[in-house]
């Protein structure tokens, strides 16, 4: 009996569960951050150090509507990653790892990144 294996996965019609999901968005925001987060953040500094005319600069360009945006962005990417980074660790302890506790856990950290989101990010506005 030979088993007909599927040649072609369509991965859009593919339904992944809420906790797949924030694992996912958890690798996105890691990448991220590593990949743009840091790499401005160290920048922004530098040029904060230098004169006090850089940081003027900085300052109006940090302003900027669409500046805002990205800081916006990255501050959900952080957030989201530290809200499932704590998620994960308690599921690496056995904390959660049932089936409603996990998705209700996934729940709380989609929830919670989003409000933090808003609030500091409202803040930031």
């Amino acid at each position: 009996m030979i088993k007909r294996r599927p040649v072609y996965l369509n991965l859009v019609q593919i339904r992944l569960p809420l906790p797949g999901f924030v694992s996912i968005l958890h690798r996105i925001s890691g990448a991220a951050l590593f990949l743009i987060g840091i790499p401005l953040a160290l920048y922004g500094l530098q040029e904060s150090l230098v004169s006090a005319e850089t940081y003027a600069r900085l300052a109006t360009a940090l302003a900027h509507p669409l500046a805002k945006l990205v800081l916006i962005g990255l501050l959900w990417s952080y957030l989201h990653h530290f809200c499932a980074g704590i998620r994960f660790l308690l599921l690496d302890l056995d904390v959660g790892g049932e089936l409603k506790a996990a998705r209700q856990s996934s729940v709380a950290v989609l929830v919670v990144s989003l409000v933090l989101t808003a609030i500091i990010g409202a803040r930031l506005w």
